[in-house]
């Protein structure tokens, strides 16, 4: 259903049955990726995504008639039929269902009817008043998204089906059913009790799915006649499928079919909704901290009163803007003026690719107040195109430029007359002449979503933007950091603004359009929302920020950090390719060697890659345990012949070629792509919006996940060289950090004096724990004391522990006891972490850095302990990854005045990456390791262990 679009009619009266726990789960799961979490640490997605729907309704399409339906927690006749009756469904989860019973006060609130019978599904109680309503001639909206309800639909009963934006919803009628299924509604539950349903655990006829259960309804009418004519078949697997689950498909229409006989002593008259108990909602709100619900409440809000559509579904069309569309060099002449004098402006670029240094440049968009933006389109140099003076006259308004609207398109899609849209723009040089000195001015703030993008896209045509005062996406990753910051739910979460998606304005897949094949009057449009939002929304995250006291971790750290990774991304780094081939060239033979070892082990071959040629060999031929059952049949994942290990000797060997194969696959053979033709270097793209900690991460490639500690991963890093033969590779690591960060949020006397004294930590732990003097250490008992150290900071048990030593659990607790004698303050740090976790639902770093954990008093002991043993690891590794940026940012600053022909290459969890001038290494040396060392004090010595080569394996 378009947005806007009423289903409002005079006659006959209208009546919305909405299926209260569908509703509630649509809107907790489409806050899976972003969790709406509080202050107070409660997720409250299902609980606003209702509400916006109930809005919706009561505002949009203002029912005569209308109730809220639920399920209950009693067995109903299904259950009692067939016991199994979602059986296999999982349990709700635990932050939804503790969000259930404030929903239904906010119901209440709106002096909405609820229903709900012992004994019946929700589908059946919507079921038996619809059928109702249909007699006494009301016209019905089931609001669902419950496929079963099509068996329902009739001229005068229709679905009214939630899409995935608030303005996108569908109107199921009978033509909608019919292309569904093939059938007229009367025949849904023949189809669906062929083909069965596993949510439901409803059985069907196992191996009949929909392409061969539609033919057959529609051939022979229904199942019933089906089951008497099987025999007339063709097929016959069909018709032994059918007589062997003759029973279950009987039984599974029984499940499926909606009785629409429930007692109801209802008056359908009297569900309608009563005007709204305001306070009641406003402290329910104020609870919950939906601020901008608050702001909508009014004294005098009724239901009855005619009211614009929620601002949660604002769309282009509902909210009063101006964005110009810049289509001459004057005009731009006086934009560039515009910009500027401005004191602050948001700034997007449109481009026809992800990686900003290969993507073409479309467009740039600007924004100096709110409700107010610019595009200026670049002309396509592609062969063929025209240029910017062929632009369609009907693009603009009578003034020439200005197009001022609610989004209403000058045209419709796709008609751009006989002029092609791609060739609607200014010429890139006059483009880049006037707006460089814009866009370099340091006097001349600069706010942008993901604004490192930006950068590097104009970084490629010669311009550094400077003056850099704000990201977005930033911004709402300091103050949630488990939250989505894509723009679009930015706006939606917010400024309860539907945005123009990119999906909308390209469409997908195989009809995806190049952005330069678009009407530059749509493109203009997308773009300037682009920069007008995020105008908008930087001075409401800059309130918030200041609010929750990050604003100075984002000044300070992670606005800075913006243009150090745009350096180093510019920069690249380079790549021995013949090396990597050669290297391939090895690992194919290994792997060779490994097939052959494995074959030999096995007794025959098989395709080592499938999962299920694997899964017989493993636990059919060789009868090894089957550790986890998935739908397909048993798992054999690295976390299955992991726990395998020590079962047969053909897991070590496959776990072996698992390992080379992966390493050659996502590293070696695929750098040499990645490869730019025109720097011949590998520019990876670093992410600060990605791990919760505060942790950057890279992609293409991935630089994080190369294992250090084994042979191929070593030489792997030798790939990794200087960009010149008159440079060295330097690398500075932090000296265990992490452990340091502990002994210095813990205060523990023992583990600090370990440091200050120089002590090997690992050392240290393994004589405490094994009752051995230092010199006494060995190997052995050094390498497990690494794993109790390293464990301990996860929050690890006596289970986990044994695990990784290979020793049992009361050997492993006994360990963890002397380890918390020799350092009490450490296991009082976790229990405190716990606790402050539990009272204020985050932790923080020492700059303040937070994480929420919405189920850290769950009752599920497993969920509960999972979140405890991030809440202790996050304060320490939050703390590391912080001293590394800041580190990072005072290197970069500072690297101009010290003449040291030094560039910052790459960052790798504790380590940094420098090519160095030959002459220069001393120095570099020495200015790296002291700005590594001071970056955020402690009351340990930090330590930095820095070595130079030739390449990236030589200097680590």
């Amino acid at each position: 259903m378009a947005a806007g679009k009423k289903v409002h009619t005079k006659s006959p009266e209208r009546l919305f049955l909405l299926d209260g726990m569908a509703l509630a789960y649509r809107a907790y799961f489409s806050f899976m990726g972003r969790p709406l979490v509080n202050s107070k640490g409660e997720n409250t997605g299902a609980i606003f995504g209702f509400v916006n729907t109930l809005m919706k309704i009561l505002q949009d399409d203002r029912p005569d008639h209308l109730a809220v339906v639920f399920d209950t927690k009693e067995p109903t006749f299904r259950h009692k039929m067939y016991e199994p009756y979602k059986a296999t469904r999982q349990k709700i989860p635990e932050d939804l269902a503790a969000q259930l019973g404030r929903l239904k006060e906010v119901v209440q609130a709106f002096n909405v009817p609820t229903i709900e019978v012992p004994g019946y599904e929700a589908d059946d109680i919507m079921g038996t008043l619809a059928r109702r309503a249909e007699r006494e001639g009301m016209e019905t909206y089931l609001v669902t998204s419950d496929k079963d309800f099509m068996q329902l639909i009739s001229p005068s009963i229709k679905m009214y089906k939630p899409g995935k934006r608030g303005d996108d919803w569908e109107i199921v009628d009978e033509k909608s059913v019919l292309k569904k299924f093939g059938v007229a509604p009367d025949r849904v539950t023949d189809v669906l009790a062929i083909i069965g349903d596993s949510s439901d655990n409803v059985p069907g006829v196992h191996g009949i799915g929909e392409k061969t259960a539609i033919p057959l309804v529609q051939q022979y009418g229904s199942l019933e006649e089906i089951l008497k004519n099987k025999d007339e078949i063709p097929q016959k697997g069909i018709r032994q499928k059918l007589e062997e689950y003759r029973d279950t498909a009987i039984l599974s229409k029984k499940l499926v079919t909606i009785n629409i006989k429930v007692p109801l002593s209802i008056d359908l008259h009297h569900l309608s909704a009563k005007p709204k108990n305001i306070g009641k909602l406003r402290q329910i709100y104020q609870d919950l901290e939906f601020k901008s619900l608050l702001a909508k409440l009014m004294p005098d809000d009724r239901v009855s009163t005619p009211t614009p559509p929620p601002a949660e579904y604002a769309s282009i069309e509902s909210d009063p803007h101006t964005y110009h569309l810049v289509t001459s060099e004057n005009e731009l002449a006086r934009l560039a003026a515009l910009l500027k004098k401005a004191d602050c402006i948001s700034f997007d670029t449109e481009t026809t690719g992800k990686d900003p240094l290969r993507a073409e440049l479309v467009g740039l968009s600007f924004a100096v107040t709110p409700h107010e933006a610019w595009y200026v389109p670049v002309a396509d140099d592609r062969p063929g195109t025209t240029g910017a003076d062929s632009a369609p006259d009907d693009l603009f308004s009578s003034e020439g430029t200005r197009r001022t609207s609610k989004r209403t398109k000058t045209q419709p899609d796709g008609e751009t007359g006989k002029h092609s849209p791609s060739g609607d723009g200014l010429p890139l040089d006059k483009v880049l002449q006037l707006i460089a000195p814009v866009l370099t001015s340091r006097s001349v703030q600069k706010v942008g979503q993901n604004i490192k993008y930006d950068m590097l896209v104009m970084a490629r045509h010669g311009i550094m933007p400077e003056g850099i005062a704000f990201d977005t996406m930033l911004a709402n990753y300091l103050l949630r950091p488990d939250a989505q910051h894509n723009l679009d739910a930015l706006a939606r979460e917010h400024l309860n603004y539907s945005m123009i998606s990119y999906d909308e304005l390209t469409g997908t897949g195989k009809n995806r359009k190049d952005l330069r094949d678009i009407p530059v009057g749509r493109v203009a449009d997308y773009s300037a929302q682009d920069a007008d939002i995020t105008l908008r929304l930087a001075s409401l995250l800059r309130g918030r920020l200041k609010e929750e006291n990050l604003f100075t971790l984002f000044t300070e750290v992670e606005l800075p950090l913006i243009t150090v990774l745009a350096g180093m991304e510019l920069h690249g780094v380079a790549l021995d390719v013949g090396y990597l081939h050669d290297l391939s060239k090895e690992l194919e033979r290994m792997l060779d060697a490994l097939t052959g070892e494995i074959y030999s082990i096995a007794g025959e071959k098989f395709n080592i890659n499938s999962t299920q040629q694997l899964s017989k060999i493993l636990f059919d031929r060789l009868k090894l345990p089957a550790v986890r059952k998935t739908k397909t049949g048993y798992s054999t994942d690295v976390g299955v012949l992991e726990t395998l290990r020590h079962e047969h000797p053909i897991v070590e060997t496959l776990l072996a070629y698992r390992q080379v194969q992966k390493l050659k696959s996502t590293y070696v053979d695929a750098l040499p792509d990645l490869v730019d033709p025109r720097t011949h270097r590998v520019h990876t793209s670093y992410n600060q919006t990605v791990a919760t900690t505060g942790r950057l991460s890279s992609s293409d490639p991935n630089l994080q996940n190369i294992p250090i500690r084994t042979e191929i991963g070593q030489r792997i890093r030798r790939a990794f060289i200087p960009s010149s033969p008159d440079f060295l590779i330097l690398s500075a690591d932090y000296s265990q950090i992490e452990l340091r960060v502990m002994a210095h949020l813990s205060g523990d006397e023992g583990l600090t004096s370990a440091f200050i004294e120089g002590e090997d930590i690992h050392t240290t732990t393994a004589a405490t724990v094994f009752n051995v003097a230092r010199s006494g250490v060995t190997k052995d008992m050094r390498r497990k004391a690494k794993e109790v150290n390293f464990g301990i900071m996860y929050g690890i048990g006596p289970f986990g522990l044994s695990s990784r030593l290979d020793i049992t659990q009361t050997e492993a607790k006994d360990i963890i006891t002397k380890y918390f004698a020799r350092f009490p303050k450490v296991q009082q740090y976790i229990s405190d972490t716990i606790a402050t976790a539990r009272r204020t639902g985050f932790v923080s770093t020492l700059l303040g850095r937070r994480r929420y954990f919405p189920d850290i008093k769950s009752n599920n002991f497993s969920v509960r302990s999972n979140a405890e043993r991030q809440a202790i690891n996050m304060p320490i590794q939050g703390t590391a990854a912080d001293m590394i940026k800041i580190a990072m940012i005072h290197i970069q600053q500072s690297l101009p005045a010290k003449k040291i022909k030094a560039t910052m290459i790459l960052q790798v969890h504790d380590e940094l990456v420098f090519e160095v001038s030959k002459k220069d290494t001393a120095a570099a040396e020495q200015f790296v390791s002291e700005k590594m060392k001071n970056a955020l004090p402690l009351s340990v010595p930090i330590g930095v262990d820095v070595g130079i080569g030739k390449n990236w394996l030589e200097a680590h």
